[in-house]
């Protein structure tokens, strides 16, 4: 069981329903391709208010979803019982990220500041738009930031910082 840091923890999907009888379930996965949530025999499950480690045992890509069968879950009802569930895996888990690649889950909350020092407001979360990734900035106002070489100057993740080419206007 884990009831360490939440930091510790990244979201990579939802348990979102049932999938046969024999306790597998279906799974919302935020990675990309949706099948890399696989990749992973340890996942941790938000019961409550505390991570419970589950491991894996099978899964596959089913259609537009990804089906797991998780240690323990034997039947149709104890499947029901993670229906809504967060899936994370522990930051330990996670593959180092290259120079210049990083984390939707590192993004969330840094500051944005315009090269000209103007605070914008704080990464609430991102989007995947096929071209690229965007940026949702709270502020004063929503503002959707493309995550391009062109608009992104620096990212500080120790300083939390993250600096842009961007009209505050805009």
């Amino acid at each position: 069981m884990g009831n360490a840091d939440p930091d510790s923890y990244v979201l990579l999907g939802r348990v979102s329903g049932l999938y046969g009888v024999g306790g597998w379930v279906k799974v919302f996965s935020h990675t990309q391709p949706r099948e890399n949530i696989l990749q992973y025999s340890a996942w941790y499950l938000r019961e409550g208010d505390r991570w419970v480690r589950h491991s894996l045992l099978k899964g596959r890509r089913h259609g537009k979803a990804v089906v797991a069968l998780l240690e323990g879950c034997d039947d149709r009802e104890e499947a029901r019982a993670l229906i809504g569930a967060d899936i994370a895996i522990t930051r330990e888990q996670l593959p180092k990220a290259g120079p210049g690649e990083y984390y939707w889950s590192d993004l969330i909350g840094l500051e944005v500041v315009t090269v000209g020092g103007e605070q914008l407001g704080r990464v609430d979360h991102l989007m995947e738009t096929g071209a690229n990734d965007v940026l949702v900035v709270a502020g004063e106002r929503e503002r959707l930031i493309p995550f391009v070489d062109e608009v992104i100057i620096s990212v500080d993740l120790e300083g939390r910082c993250l600096t842009v080419d961007w009209d505050p206007e805009f």
